[in-house]
């Protein structure tokens, strides 16, 4: 158990990613989704600051932030046993983002739940990479942890990813559009939509 406070920075690394260590790997035919490494904090920081790839986010992360998220990542993994993986190909890149599932309970009318999220640098988008790294995760939520319900949310314009959602079986109902309370009134982004899948509704692929 991670005590705040009570260990450095290198220290409270350390044992979170011994801690990984345990959590499953979960592989693809091109994909494979594993625990976070160290030398992955470099090249995730820097998908963070392409304007491309945080397009539909109101901010890109400087590098202390990138590095919160990945110590944040690592906290949910320790918490609930599962998160979003880091996404490597095989004999392509040895990282290339993340994918996989979250605990979100912000307030909204349907949290708390489990989202199914991705980012990935701009050079692999439009290869699969996506969607076999989504199916893998949706594969472990409804398989392994036995989740009655997985959705994914984006802003409303954000085309790319809801086509994904759609891809997955995702649907969504125009009456659950709700403003993300994260981001400020009037902002563009503010309006998202939600998609979902229910266990009932998905076909295992993997």
């Amino acid at each position: 158990m991670l005590r705040s406070g009570a260990m450095s920075g290198a220290s409270a690394r350390n044992e979170r990613r011994a801690a990984m260590r345990a959590f499953v790997t979960l592989s693809g035919s091109r994909v494979c989704l594993r625990a976070w490494r160290d030398q992955d904090r470099d090249a995730f920081a820097a998908l963070n600051s392409d304007a491309r790839v945080m397009e539909f986010f109101p901010s890109h992360l400087t590098r202390v932030d990138s590095d919160a998220m990945v110590d944040g990542i690592e906290n949910h993994f320790n918490e609930h046993g599962f998160g979003l993986w880091a996404l490597e190909v095989a004999e392509v890149a040895p990282f290339i983002g993340f994918a996989g599932l979250s605990v979100k309970t912000f307030p909204a009318p349907f949290t708390p739940c489990v989202e199914i999220g991705w980012r990935l640098a701009f050079a692999y988008w439009g290869q699969g990479y996506a969607t076999e790294a989504a199916r893998l995760a949706l594969d472990y939520g409804f398989g392994t942890l036995a989740l009655a319900e997985i959705v994914s949310y984006t802003s409303v314009t954000n085309q790319r990813s809801r086509a994904l959602m759609e891809r997955l079986g995702m649907r969504r109902d125009p009456a659950d559009d709700f403003d993300h309370p994260a981001i400020p009134q009037d902002h563009p982004l503010r309006r998202h939509v939600l998609y979902r899948l229910a266990s009932d509704s998905y076909v295992p692929r993997y």
